[in-house]
């Protein structure tokens, strides 16, 4: 019998979460011995860690929301260091969130061993953070070729495993049961709204898509809307600025994948619902806004031309962007219509988003992890 082992997994946000909680769940599985205690949210405490912070105030966006929760960061960074002190884990598992984690890294300085899962997009911007990676990360995991090549050429050891979401992003329901359940009509347009997981991306994106919503029902009338909503976050956050606009609109809780796969169309906010709306293999196009000082401030630290992964993997613009000064309802609205009329362009759309769910890798990815993982732990 393998001896008893601890290991701390800290992420921030509910896509860390959701992956945190797939990594754990595997590890267990191979390797029932492995116990897991840290910082997570509903995916993480289902895979029967103990959870010492719950995630649901730590997401962040921007330069002043960081500085407001800087206190409530700098306590649970002490916890974390007080906790690996008494607990005395075998190792921490760093989950994407890299403003932290980051920082918590170099505190912890090599005391136990660190590996870093989903790694900071140090390719797209401060690339400075290699440096702290070379010195205080023992093992880092990543999700796309691009990145082991990335840090290959930094005199990094990067291991790729491919994505986990290739087998996450599953429907729970079919189609027809999903219709039933919410008494949606199947012979008219259903346009699914991802307006992101933050509270603070929400109150800029959400306002966006229900007025494009709004103009997209003038042009295509009787379309039925559907706003994916994650299990971690207040209903009421959607319900007030929806109640601003005459749409036929659901908001449905915890089943984004079966949102996704009775649309016809969707609009998603940037981040890692891009990914799983491509996986879902459904037309979209991508729409962001935050803070114009946050985007004064970081905009120019970004050295990539898209900011869509779907893109980004692509190397160009399969999906249209809509960012910031951009991100404006009537060319939001011009464009889904647009698509919506022309099936020639969803077709080329449907091919190159099939292009990007193979560049993902093959099945298993969380399977190599945890492998790795544990060869790691039990040397």
């Amino acid at each position: 019998m393998a001896q008893i082992k601890k290991i701390f997994i800290v992420c921030g946000e509910p896509s860390g979460d959701l992956l945190a909680g797939d990594l754990a769940q595997t590890i267990t599985k191979i390797q029932p011995e492995i116990k897991f205690a840290g910082v997570g949210g509903v995916y993480l405490d289902a895979a029967g860690a103990e959870i010492f912070c719950n995630i649901k105030e730590l997401s962040v966006m921007g330069f002043f929301d960081v500085l407001k929760k800087l206190p409530k960061f700098i306590k649970l960074k002490q916890l974390i260091i007080e906790k690996i002190k008494s607990d005395k884990p075998d190792a921490i598992i760093f989950v994407d969130f890299s403003g932290f984690n980051l920082r918590l890294a170099r505190a912890i300085n090599k005391r136990i061993p660190t590996i870093y899962y989903v790694s900071p997009q140090v390719w797209a911007s401060r690339e400075s953070r290699v440096n702290c990676i070379r010195n205080y990360i023992s093992k880092i995991i990543v999700l796309f070729k691009f990145e082991e090549e990335f840090y290959k050429q930094h005199r990094i050891k990067a291991h790729y495993v491919g994505h986990p979401l290739i087998n996450l992003v599953r429907p729970s329901l079919g189609q027809q049961e999903l219709l039933d359940n919410l008494q949606i009509s199947s012979s008219q347009k259903v346009i699914t709204l991802l307006p992101g997981s933050r509270k603070q991306e929400i109150k800029m994106v959400l306002p966006l898509m229900l007025k494009a919503s709004q103009l997209i029902n003038k042009e295509i009338p009787d379309t039925q809307f559907i706003i994916a909503k994650p299990p971690s976050l207040d209903a009421r956050i959607y319900q007030k600025e929806c109640k601003k606009y005459a749409l036929n609109l659901k908001i449905v809780n915890g089943k984004t994948y079966d949102c996704l796969n009775i649309a016809d169309f969707c609009l998603v906010c940037s981040g890692t619902a891009t990914l799983e709306t491509a996986i879902m293999q459904k037309p979209f196009v991508i729409v962001y806004k935050t803070n114009l000082f946050n985007y004064l401030l970081y905009r120019p630290q970004v050295k990539i031309p898209y900011i869509g992964m779907v893109n980004i993997v692509a190397g160009r613009k399969i999906v249209p962007e809509f960012i910031q000064f951009n991100a404006r309802p009537e060319m939001i609205a011009r464009t889904a219509v647009r698509l919506l009329q022309k099936p020639e362009q969803i077709k080329q759309m449907l091919e190159d988003l099939a292009y990007v769910k193979t560049s993902l890798g093959t099945p298993g990815a969380t399977e190599r992890t945890a492998k790795l993982i544990i060869d790691f732990i039990y040397p």
